[in-house]
């Protein structure tokens, strides 16, 4: 193979425009492609005047063959074109081979930037000064090798602008310069002014103290700023433990515990308003009790009744007055009246509104989520060369310590395999007589897992049918919690059931497997739920009419709560602990069981659902999710980490957050409002219990308020109008709905054109590397004839003698 010899190539910079105009940019296509025009009719001229000897190419590595291979570019031994001399001079002088390695033209172009600089009357803005390492064509020499002489003038030069320059000016110069840290510290040394010699005169001086002061005010306020994101990053929950997840099971693993960690803010999102404008108050201006209070047995921890009834925990507990001090119920249940200068807080219409802007926040959050979600795992600009990537770009060189050294390096194995067993998996082929076996197979599978499916809810519906018929004291609560353990013990054996029909699919993408396996249980556990709430605001209410129904269906879904946290603990121990001790005792296998990551995340969105549709007759409902939640990741952690084992089948978990987050939007999200709704509107509250006892909906509440305001006076009247035409007139809603629409539709069309634009300038680049090719091979072309006509006039010159001997020979 050839190899690249030393040169000098010396190309005449092109003299400055008269008119002052800017420094032409490296990215501007017509300025690129002039100089690489004028680059080679300058090396084309150079190369004429001074009659370049070409250097002698190893034999049999640049030998010309026949006739036609003056229209074709030689090949080495490894397939790889060989050019030239000249033609490899041309390559090295191009701008993309001289980035870094010419210091002069560092120099020098740094030395351009400053003089204009220091030409500007006011004091630039950091975004004006260019980043940009990448010389000019137009305003330094493109040798390799500059001159010694020439460089330190360029450098001299370079000195004397830097100390016109103020100190923050200076700093920000050198650091922008592509040099090692020592020239840098050289030149900062060189321009800093001599000490005792005043630069400006006094009024001068002291306008250089206040910006020397200024300036290191900004600086101090930016490492205060960096060190307490610093700190932030470092408060963020189970930071490290996620990134051990990550590390060693990959992230198809790692995407339960971030869905589980989103939950967690959901939740503490919900709650915090609760808390401060219903609990808090109602907690601060206690009712007076109706009757004796129950002493604590501990029996409610599970039963969610007794002691809990008399408290904050449920709907019945709260007022419907406006809070002022201890108000008793009345014994006919109509509304408290307050005495004159109470407190104007209507626990009625702070309930309401309360609960209302809290599941507003809680759809806005979500749907930002999702969006973000869907934008970070559908890139419209993602590239194709992610193995690459992975390899190359994946190290993080700050990492110093030895565990976090082990810790990246199992993530980029991790992430390795993932990437390999996906692009194996797109790589297998499948008959015809293939395709309709599997067909066949899922057909059968899809009708088993529906069967079950139906047969589980028919068993829930004829269970609750039981209960109604056969009404429970109140000394006999624990019978109540027949109906959550029915219901856990189905959607804990369907899923089981389903894995097996699975192994009968043998899918080959493992991620096609998950989605399946959460859509089965999904399918199960909601219309499990759809059941449940027929029940509840169908046949409870009108079995319970002299009694709190909102409290009983609080009481329920706390239950329900309860024994799913349960249920999911002995899942862990007799699903990973006992299996794992079993199948390596008396199996004597060595492998783990498999985190079930589709089981796990159903059983997140289960309970968060739960939560939605309780939060209306249980306001701490959110509460005791999240400590649910905190003592599941710990669990689940450590499960995860002593008893199983990574995926065999490695797979990457990209657009897994999106589908959770999607999940849990759609079916579950928009059920429970929809649930919570109907309450609101349609179902009559108890006469007994609440805050909305006199009334015929809890939505009349805000009907009632708006009466009071029209009698308040002129001042407040416009909060009546507000209420009339923005909340009871449906056009407001209809013109948000086409509003959001419009919206969805411009942002598709953006994304659209967005994807449109980059295969343009992908296909664009494509076309400038041929157009590159193309030329270099003109050129070589160029130079090989003129070699050969170099050649033949050398035997030419050489031939004459000897034939004139030969002739005066043979006389």
């Amino acid at each position: 193979m050839s190899q690249s010899p030393a040169f000098v190539l010396n190309v005449l910079e092109t003299p400055e425009d008269p008119e002052g105009s800017q420094e032409p940019s490296p990215y501007d296509e017509s300025e690129v492609h002039d100089s690489f025009h004028q680059l080679i009719q300058e090396q084309s001229r150079w190369v004429a005047e001074e009659a370049l000897e070409l250097q002698q190419r190893q034999p049999g590595t640049g030998a010309l063959g026949a006739s036609g291979s003056g229209h074709e570019t030689l090949l080495g031994p490894e397939g790889a074109p060989v050019y030239s001399m000249a033609t490899l001079r041309i390559l090295a002088s191009m701008p993309s081979r001289t980035i870094g390695r010419s210091r002069g033209a560092i120099i020098s172009q740094y030395y351009s930037r400053t003089v204009k600089l220091r030409r500007r009357a006011g004091r630039p803005q950091l975004r004006d000064i260019g980043r940009s390492a990448r010389p000019s064509l137009r305003l330094y020499d493109l040798e390799l090798d500059s001159a010694v002489l020439e460089e330190e003038e360029k450098r001299g030069l370079l000195v004397k602008e830097l100390q016109g320059l103020t100190m923050a000016q200076r700093d920000h110069m050198l650091r922008g310069m592509p040099l090692s840290l020592a020239e840098k510290r050289c030149l900062r040394e060189e321009s800093r002014p001599p000490r005792g010699k005043l630069r400006a005169p006094r009024r001068h001086g002291l306008l250089s103290c206040c910006d020397q002061l200024r300036d290191s005010c900004i600086l101090a306020l930016h490492n205060l700023g960096l060190a307490l994101l610093s700190g932030l990053q470092a408060l963020t929950p189970w930071r490290y433990a996620l990134k051990r997840i990550g590390g060693r099971f990959g992230s198809s693993v790692l995407s339960y515990f971030l869905f589980l960690k989103t939950l967690l803010a959901f939740n503490a999102l919900l709650l915090l308003p609760l808390l401060a404008f219903i609990v808090g108050v109602q907690a601060a201006f206690p009712p007076a009790p109706a009757g004796p209070v129950p002493t604590f047995t501990g029996l409610e921890l599970l039963t969610g009744g007794g002691r809990f009834t008399h408290s904050v925990m449920y709907y019945g507990y709260y007022s419907n007055a406006t809070l002022n001090q201890l108000c008793a119920t009345p014994p006919n249940g109509s509304q408290c009246t307050p005495e004159a200068g109470s407190l104007p807080y209507n626990m009625p219409l702070a309930y309401l509104f309360t609960l209302g802007a809290a599941f507003f926040i809680t759809c806005i959050t979500l749907v930002y989520s999702m969006s973000r979600s869907f934008g970070e795992s559908y890139r419209v600009g993602s590239t194709s060369g992610v193995h690459a990537i992975t390899v190359f770009c994946s190290w993080d060189y700050k990492v110093t310590q030895r565990w976090a050294t082990r810790l990246q390096h199992d993530n980029i194995r991790t992430q390795l395999k993932e990437l390999l067993a996906e692009w194996q998996s797109r790589q297998r082929p499948r008959s015809t007589c293939g395709w309709l076996r599997r067909v066949a197979v899922l057909g059968l599978v899809w009708l088993l897992c529906l069967g079950t499916t139906l047969g589980c809810t028919l068993a829930v519906y004829n269970f609750s049918e039981l209960m109604i018929e056969s009404p429970v004291s109140a000394e006999r609560e624990v019978v109540l919690l027949l109906q959550p353990l029915v219901v856990c013990l189905l959607n804990l054996g369907a899923p089981y059931l389903f894995r097996i029909l699975a192994a009968l699919e043998r899918h080959d993408s493992p991620v096609l497997e998950v989605y399946v396996a959460i859509c089965r249980n999904l399918i199960l556990k909601m219309v499990t739920l759809g059941i449940l709430c027929y029940h509840w605001l169908g046949r409870r209410v009108g079995t319970l009419k002299d009694q709190c129904w909102e409290n009983f269906v609080g009481q329920e879904l706390y239950r329900l709560m309860v024994m799913d946290f349960i249920f999911t603990l002995l899942d862990t121990l007799l699903g990973e602990l006992v299996w794992r001790l079993f199948s390596e005792k008396r199996l004597k296998r060595k492998g783990k069981p498999e985190f079930d990551i589709a089981g796990n995340v159903l059983e997140l969105i289960y309970g968060q659902t739960l939560t939605w549709l309780g939060v209306l007759f249980s306001p701490l409902l959110p509460a005791m999710q999240i400590i649910k939640l905190l003592l599941l990741f710990y669990i689940k952690k450590a499960s995860l980490m002593a008893n199983c084992q990574a995926p065999r089948r490695p797979w990457k978990a990209s657009h897994m957050s999106t589908v959770f987050i999607s999940l849990l939007c759609f079916p579950s999200f928009l059920g429970a409002a929809v649930f919570l709704c109907y309450a609101v509107w349609q179902v009559k509250p108890s006469s007994t219990c609440g805050p909305f006892r006199t009334l015929d909906t809890m939505y009349e509440a805000g009907k009632v308020w708006v009466r009071r305001l029209e009698k308040a006076g002129p001042r407040v009247s416009w909060l009546p109008w507000v209420h009339r035409y923005l909340v009871e007139d449906t056009f407001p809603l209809y013109l948000v709905s086409a509003l959001l629409l419009a919206v969805i539709y411009l942002n598709i069309q953006v994304v659209k054109g967005q994807r449109k634009v980059i295969c343009l300038l992908k296909e664009q680049i494509s076309n400038e590397g041929e157009d590159k090719i193309f030329l270099i091979n003109k050129l070589q072309r160029v130079y090989e004839r003129k070699e050969r006509s170099r050649a033949g006039r050398t035997e030419e010159a050489m031939t004459p003698p000897a034939l004139f001997t030969d002739d005066w020979d043979a006389q």
